[in-house]
């Protein structure tokens, strides 16, 4: 997994209406980026809604948000229409980025073994280097602590 103090790798990433997005659109302020496996499920639904709840508070900080997994752009689309997210959502189908910054791994469940996103959220800086991890996020409270680090940044 890419560490603390590594430059964030820039590739073309996909925008829920299938425009291009890219992590050096954000250059030049702070940027919360956060993994999820799966829109729509349980857990991704709180942690994405939790972050659009406090946008504003990082949008204060001068952070910006975006939220990323490996569905397609039409299930994001849904996923921010269903539930009112405010935060920025890109999509990569591929798994290339995901694979180059380390968050796409071989996971289990019941006894079953695939690939798939490991929830994780880095702070990345003005300048595209990461400043602070959290690999393996557990969802409770977690976008509070992000914001506390953030606001600490």
């Amino acid at each position: 997994m890419i560490e603390v103090g590594e430059q964030m790798p820039d590739m073309d990433l996909t925008a829920p209406d299938g425009s291009t997005v890219k992590l050096s659109d954000y250059h030049g302020k702070k940027l919360v980026l956060f993994f999820y496996p799966k829109a729509s499920t349980p857990g991704c639904t709180t942690e994405a809604k939790d972050f659009s709840a406090l946008l504003p508070e990082f949008e204060k900080a001068g952070a910006a948000v975006l939220g990323m997994s490996a569905d397609s752009p039409k299930r994001q689309q849904n996923f921010i229409s269903k539930q009112e997210l405010t935060v920025d959502i890109a999509s990569d189908e591929s798994t290339a980025f995901l694979e180059k910054i380390g968050v796409w791994a071989e996971k289990k469940m019941y006894g079953k073994t695939y690939m798939g996103i490991i929830r994780s959220t880095f702070l990345i800086g003005q300048d595209g280097k990461v400043l602070q991890s959290w690999p393996k996020v557990k969802v409770k409270g977690h976008a509070e602590e992000v914001l506390a680090a953030v606001q600490a940044a």
